[in-house]
């Protein structure tokens, strides 16, 4: 796998649109960061670490929804692998105008656009929800 950050917000992505409740994804300190944000924001009701059916540690994700439709409309990844997407404080994108939440790796941990902002540091754009 190339991308797991990428691999995680498709796993997140699809089992929304399908209305599945939990969904697991191979745990990842990186992969654990991001969903903290995510949770922060209140996209996602929380995760738990656990292990895997094949032993491996692995994360499981309770998906939130609000009146039956999922509370992440859309999930993008915006520094890939092979384009690596960096940022200084006053170029961090806002998405839908201050609705959504990009969520940025800084060299003061991975947080929000508007966490990154206040503390006055930019990085690594990883991905916009809304």
């Amino acid at each position: 796998m190339n991308d797991p950050i990428a691999d995680m917000l498709t796993r997140i992505r699809n089992s929304s649109m399908r209305g599945k409740s939990t969904v697991m994804t191979p745990a990842s300190k990186l992969r654990a960061w991001v969903l903290d944000v995510l949770a922060d924001e209140g996209y996602i009701r929380g995760y738990e670490k656990m292990t895997g059916a094949d032993g491996h540690p692995a994360i499981e994700i309770s998906l939130k929804y609000y009146e039956g439709e999922p509370v992440i409309r859309e999930l993008k990844r915006v520094s890939k692998p092979g384009r690596r997407v960096y940022m200084g404080v006053n170029d961090i994108p806002v998405v839908r105008q201050g609705l959504g939440v990009s969520i940025v790796s800084t060299p003061k941990g991975v947080m929000s656009d508007q966490n990154a902002r206040s503390h006055n540091v930019g990085g690594e754009v990883l991905c916009t929800v809304f």
